[in-house]
C-alpha cells in the first residue's frame, strides 16, 4: 500500500491567516477534487493530517470541525475520491505536543492506523512543518506545493536552507501528476 498524507489547509483547501473555522468558510482549491479523485484510480490511499490550533484557541469547537471534515469527506468521495484517514492535532503551538507538526505524531498514527510502510509513504504539505514531520516520520518523499503558504516556504528554504523537498508543484493535482509520473503509475 502506498499512502499519501496530506496536510488541509492551503493544500485541499483555501486558508486563512484567521483560521478555517466553519463548513461556510472550507472551500476546496482548484483541482483538488480531481487530484484526490486521480489518487484514488491509480491505487493510493489518502490521508489527511491537519494542525487545528483554532480548536485550542476557542475559534470552534471539535464538532465544528467533525462536521467540516465529515462533509470534506463526502465531497471527496462524490468526486470519486476517498479519505481512509483523518488525523488532526488540536492543541496549541506552546502546549509542546508530539502530534503537532512539524513534529511526526499525527503521521505516525495514521501510519499504524493504516498498516502503511513510512517509507513508501509521500506527504504533501504547503508549509515548511510539513516537510520536516515527513523528514521526521521517515516518509519516502515530501512535496511542496505552492498554494497556502507554500511560496512563502519554497522562497524561505531558498533564502535560509532547511528541509528540501523532493518537489515543488504548483498545486496539489500538479504534485499528484508529478507523482504518478515519478511512480510510473499514470
Amino acid at each position: 500500500m502506498r499512502v499519501v498524507f496530506l496536510d488541509r489547509d492551503g493544500v485541499i483547501n483555501q486558508d486563512s491567516p484567521n483560521y478555517i473555522k466553519s463548513l461556510e468558510e472550507f472551500r476546496f482549491l482548484p483541482r483538488t477534487l480531481d487530484a484526490l479523485a486521480l489518487l484514488a484510480r491509480n491505487g493510493y490511499t489518502t490521508a489527511v493530517v491537519t494542525n487545528q490550533s483554532g480548536i485550542a484557541r476557542g475559534l470552534f469547537t471539535p464538532e465544528t470541525l467533525a462536521e467540516m471534515h465529515a462533509r470534506m469527506r463526502e465531497e471527496v468521495a462524490r468526486a470519486g475520491g476517498r479519505l481512509s484517514a483523518v488525523v488532526h492535532c488540536p492543541h496549541h503551538p506552546d502546549d509542546n505536543c508530539p502530534c503537532r507538526k512539524p513534529r511526526p505524531g499525527m503521521l505516525l498514527k495514521a501510519a499504524r492506523e493504516l498498516g502503511a510502510d513510512l517509507s513508501r509513504a509521500v506527504m504533501v504539505g504547503d508549509n515548511i512543518k510539513d516537510i520536516k514531520a515527513a523528514r521526521a516520520a521517515g516518509c519516502g518523499l515530501a512535496i511542496l506545493v505552492r498554494t497556502g503558504s507554500g511560496r512563502g516556504a519554497e522562497a524561505k528554504i531558498a533564502r535560509e536552507g532547511g528541509p528540501v523537498p523532493d518537489y515543488v508543484a504548483d498545486d496539489l493535482c500538479q504534485a499528484v501528476e508529478w507523482l504518478l509520473a515519478h511512480d510510473g503509475r499514470a
